[in-house]
């Protein structure tokens, strides 16, 4: 009974801590709103940038892949020119 009762003040006392630790960064809701939609914008620019540049990197390896013999040329080249028609 007691180590529950010292468990719940020590997570008490941290959570207590986290929140000072907050509001002494963020000392309003409109800043921390502001900073998260900033946030926001720049997670979804990355987010397409990245899958952007990871899609180039995807075809270009796949057009070095077209001189294939075999067949696995043929495909290659059926699926660059799948890409490069949407």
């Amino acid at each position: 009974m007691i180590n529950k009762i010292k468990k719940d003040n020590e997570v008490g006392a941290r959570r207590a801590v986290i929140e000072d630790l907050f509001y002494d960064f963020h000392s309003s809701r409109r800043q921390v709103y502001k900073m998260n939609f900033i946030r926001g914008i720049f997670f979804g620019v990355g987010s397409v940038l990245g899958g952007t540049i990871v899609i180039a990197v995807v075809i270009w390896l796949l057009n070095l892949l077209v001189d294939l013999p075999g067949g696995v040329g043929d495909f290659v080249q059926f699926i660059v020119d799948t890409v490069k028609q949407r």
